[in-house]
């Protein structure tokens, strides 16, 4: 091998000029080094092409020995070819993959492995897997260059879990990346440190506090009658639960900055500003202020508790100050409908708060969830706590002399004593131009009215060189495993020269760490009816006490419900919902089926697990039993997908036949040369 140069191949020469057609033959290069699968994978193809159709292609591979003279081959020569392309100067993994028309024609830049495959695809007349709109979409000219000549590659605004995942993704494929982190303080005065709302006033300490909130649950109410006689005389520390928690959130910061550190993303604790569309104005915690450029940016800034504006809302605090709160509440009032609202009115009366958890509507939860799983919810909060307020909505804080707070209705209710009024109404994007002021963003860059930012489905804002993923965009999933799967796809269509790399949103799972915890992936019942009809939909759900409660008393067992939204005359699952103890643990497995298609006969073709929660998703009534058509009553034995009689197999199919030539083409090349040989 060499660094640059051509492999043996018998047929090349004899290959170039004009083919049978009188179309110019085109010239696939392929660059990479030795020990590089997808380099070896795309020079096979394009060897294959060249083959299969002498008169359209042929194939010239530039095979480095090491990553290391790869990357210097890549640097000074390939991308030097492609000059003009923005994507070629932006890839730095192998292959490299360009076109050519020979002889000496002006190249074209292909991308890598992926990309050569659906080049092929369409180059032998199959049906393009996207339309031309999100072809331009993935592969638009943001006018980068190595050697743009500004500060950075790429800077990322946000060093939350999303902004995180991508700058160390875009740094892992070569771009010169930093990561602005800064954050204003919350109305309570609270910081933190890198890590995002997930890490430092989200979904970690609420874990830890939520666990917590379940052993308390378990030791006072149902630990006895398992034979734990002394467990109700234990008491509970609120002090030693923040600390811990607070100490276990640091060490994450920690982490966080060593992970940057080795990867080689500059950490900047500064507040950034656009000032325009290359270039930040940042400014540190003393107020001291500087610049920065890039060719590209990444906003990821996230969002923030809203709240709303009433008189006395300066003694209320948001999710953002409830991890610090120093001692225990007796008495709290947590406002909302949403699943922060519900989930932290869930910690506090587990953990021995008197809590009150306010609504406007008839129930919580109104948006996004199943109304079997809603009304499975409310029955359990009924029955076993907080106290509900259905109809509310705040109009005013009052503070009392005693220093406890007071919660005015807009019907003129009022209820006292409270040490803590949470307010969980909904969040707001820190892209927004009139809430936080922290983005600045140019006019050019495109928010919605609510001030998120307007992306595509490739993260493309209005802005050719600005990026956006996370919670301040349009994309209307405020989840962590969101962000982060954005963020590294986006890593990989920019650096990683895969033009097609996105994240799919849909069917993607969540849960709710309610009392008891709630999981739902996919299409709810009346979602999959408006899509489907409702004569193509059929639903499978049963609501139980689990064994975990056979012990207590009717009215003391924590329900759990299950739920399958099926479409289709195959009962595909589009949608799968479940509350009850572990529910949020058991939902993953089950997302991965959904999102494959999995149907009624593939759940039901899985032995169960006993006695277990889950085994009730495959051994619903009716296992193994098909409806007949016209009569409801009436069933047929279905039986499992393994069973189905094999389709006949076709010798002569098209793969088969391009197979076969590929051989035999090869062959008598291989002849050939062994006779000149001879």
């Amino acid at each position: 091998s060499v660094v640059e140069g051509v492999l043996p191949n018998p047929t090349l020469h004899a290959m170039s000029g004009m083919g049978a057609s009188g179309a110019t033959k085109q010239i696939i290069h392929v660059c990479g080094w030795t020990g590089c699968k997808w380099y070896s994978r795309a020079a096979s193809l394009a060897a294959s092409l060249s083959l299969m159709y002498p008169s359209r292609y042929e194939s010239e591979v530039h095979e480095s020995t090491t990553r290391d003279q790869y990357r210097e081959a890549l640097a000074s020569t390939y991308r030097a070819r492609l000059s003009g392309s923005a994507a070629a100067q932006a890839h730095t993994a192998s292959p490299f993959v360009y076109l050519s028309a020979a002889p000496g024609g002006e190249p074209r830049f292909v991308g890598g492995c992926d990309a050569l495959v659906e080049w092929a695809r369409d180059a032998i007349g199959g049906p393009r897997t996207s339309d031309a709109s999100s072809e331009q979409r993935r592969m638009r000219d943001d006018g980068f260059a190595r050697d743009h000549g500004y500060d950075y590659d790429v800077v990322v605004l946000g060093g939350g879990s999303g902004g995180l995942a991508c700058s160390k993704e875009m740094a892992r494929l070569g771009a010169k990346v930093a990561v602005l982190d800064f954050v204003k303080p919350s109305p309570r005065g609270t910081t933190w440190g890198l890590g995002g709302t997930c890490v430092n006033v989200g979904c970690i300490p609420k874990k830890l506090m939520h666990t917590a909130s379940l052993i308390g649950e378990t030791m006072s109410a149902d630990a006895s009658a398992f034979g734990w006689t002394e467990s109700q005389s234990g008491k509970h520390s609120w002090s030693a639960l923040v600390e811990n928690a607070q100490n276990h959130v640091k060490s994450l910061n920690f982490q966080y900055r060593v992970a940057l550190r080795e990867a080689g993303v500059t950490y900047l604790n500064k507040l950034g500003r656009f000032t325009d569309a290359h270039s930040l104005e940042l400014t540190d915690k003393a107020g001291k202020k500087s610049t920065c450029t890039a060719a590209r940016f990444v906003v990821a800034v996230g969002g923030r508790p809203s709240m709303p504006a009433i008189p006395g809302i300066e003694h209320a605090i948001s999710s953002d100050g409830f991890f610090d709160i120093p001692t225990q509440p007796l008495k709290a009032a947590v406002v909302g409908a949403g699943y922060i609202a519900v989930e932290m009115a869930g910690i506090l009366h587990a953990l021995g708060t008197e809590t009150h958890l306010f609504f406007r509507g008839d129930t919580v939860l109104r948006r996004g969830f199943d109304p079997f799983i809603v009304d499975q919810l409310m029955k359990a909060l009924q029955s076993h706590g907080p106290h509900l307020h259905p109809g509310s909505t705040p109009a005013a804080i009052e503070l009392s002399g005693d220093s406890t707070k007071a919660l005015v209705l807009a019907d003129g209710t009022k209820v006292d004593g409270f040490d803590v009024v949470l307010m969980a109404i909904g969040r707001e994007p820190l892209s927004s131009r009139h809430a936080f002021g922290t983005l600045n963003a140019p006019a050019a860059l495109q928010l919605d009215d609510q001030g998120y930012v307007v992306v595509d489905e490739y993260e493309n804002t209005s802005l050719p060189n600005v990026y956006a993923i996370g919670d301040a965009t349009t994309t209307g999933y405020e989840l962590t495993p969101v962000a982060i799967a954005a963020g590294r796809r986006l890593g990989d269509r920019l650096f990683g020269g895969e033009p097609r790399a996105r994240i799919e949103y849909a069917d993607i799972a969540t849960v709710v760490f309610s009392h008891p915890p709630i999981g739902t992936v996919g299409l709810t019942e009346p979602e999959a009816v408006a899509k489907f009809g409702a004569a193509n939909v059929a639903v499978k759900q049963s609501a139980f006490g689990s064994m975990l409660f056979a012990f207590n008393e009717a009215d003391h067992k924590v329900k759990t419900g299950l739920k399958l939204v099926l479409a289709g005359p195959e009962e595909t699952v589009v949608g799968l919902h479940c509350i009850g103890p572990m529910s949020d643990e058991m939902l993953q497995g089950f997302a991965v089926a959904v999102r494959m298609g999995a149907t009624r006969r593939d759940f039901e073709a899985s032995v169960a697990i006993h006695p277990t929660i889950a085994e009730e998703f495959v051994t619903f009534a009716g296992w193994g039993q098909k409806k007949l058509p016209g009569d409801a009553k009436k069933t047929k034995v279905w039986l499992p997908p393994y069973l189905d009689h094999p389709k006949a197999r076709t010798v002569f199919t098209k793969s088969n036949l391009l197979s076969f030539a590929c051989g035999a083409i090869g062959a008598v090349a291989l002849v050939r040369i062994v006779l000149s040989k001879k």
